[in-house]
């Protein structure tokens, strides 16, 4: 086992393989994954797969690089692109792909970006605030710490982070940075344990949801999955299907929403029969929010909080 494989687990892989396999089938088969990340799922897809064309999706140049390396052997069915996954109708416009028969969104920070202490996503180890996934362009994590006033702060981690303490810990940093610059996440981490009551000490991590909220608002990562998930499901042709993994609750609200709107009845209510035109588009392949099994979540540290909603698409609206 390379290095690659051993910090990158592709989480419910085979899961997802079984979900996508109908679709994927067939000659002339395309599949997005608009996550890219170092290409485990999408290798395995290739792998099992030999008629299937990938578009790759990622915001992260070295993931990319490293996807680019792993998925050699299938150049020849390849297509990466450097964009954010709301990218997605423009990647496949520019490659001349009209519709597609697989998606699979795995949301959330990736196992490099974690591993890779410099990147500054991780609070258990000490490094420059950044948290970008493209880190060639945005603001960074310690951009938003030096200049966001306390009110959005306290903002980002009450509705990023869901965070319980937000008034407290924005407080605290905004009094903090008035001393000092606040420029590595060691530094943070200590603001908060110190602005942290001992008794929710006890509770996890305390810089958990602060992170959380930091990389989310530095990414932008739930406006972007408000527009990603719509444009994915419109590209989607007859018999399609898409699987989306979601790690936090923000990020799997969104998705539950837009696949129970687009596999709802639009029938008015009382209409004694339901005509073809507002049948649903799409069907919802499982059963609300699927977890991995105990036995990967054992084996996989990083599958613990998935949830895992798929759909396939019935017709198109006329």
């Amino acid at each position: 086992m390379n290095d690659i494989e051993r910090i990158h687990t592709p989480v419910m892989l085979e899961r997802c393989i079984d979900l996508l396999a109908p679709a994927l089938e067939a000659p002339g088969s395309v599949f997005v994954d608009a996550t890219l990340g170092m290409g485990g799922h999408s290798r395995a897809l290739l792998e099992r797969f030999p008629n299937a064309t990938l578009v790759g999706l990622d915001r992260d140049t070295d993931a990319l690089a490293i996807a680019e390396e792993r998925l050699a052997p299938f150049a020849d069915r390849v297509h990466l692109v450097h964009t954010v996954y709301d990218g997605f109708a423009d990647a496949l416009d520019d490659l001349d792909i009209p519709e597609v028969h697989g998606v699979l969104f795995d949301l959330g920070v990736s196992s490099l970006q974690l591993d890779r202490a410099e990147r500054g996503f991780a609070y258990s180890k000490d490094a420059p605030l950044d948290m970008r996934m493209d880190v060639t362009s945005g603001i960074t994590a310690g951009e938003v710490i030096a200049t966001y006033d306390e009110a959005d702060l306290r903002r980002i981690f009450l509705d990023y982070g869901e965070e319980k303490l937000a008034a407290r810990y924005a407080r605290a940093i905004v009094r903090a940075r008035a001393e000092k610059p606040i420029e590595r996440s060691a530094e943070l981490v200590s603001i908060i344990h110190d602005a942290t009551p001992v008794a929710v000490q006890r509770n996890g991590h305390p810089a958990k949801r602060v992170f959380q909220a930091l990389r989310i608002e530095v990414n932008e990562e739930l406006e972007v999955l408000e527009s990603a998930i719509p444009t994915a499901l419109d590209t989607i042709a007859v018999g399609g299907r898409i699987v989306v993994l979601a790690y936090q609750s923000l990020e799997d609200r969104i998705v539950k929403r837009d696949l129970q709107r687009v596999s709802s009845s639009t029938a008015p209510v009382g209409l004694p029969i339901e005509l073809p035109e507002h049948r649903p588009e799409f069907r919802l392949l499982v059963r609300g929010a699927e977890l991995a099994t105990d036995a990967e979540a054992e084996r996989n540290p990083r599958a613990k909080p998935v949830r895992l909603r798929a759909a396939e698409r019935l017709r198109r609206a006329s």
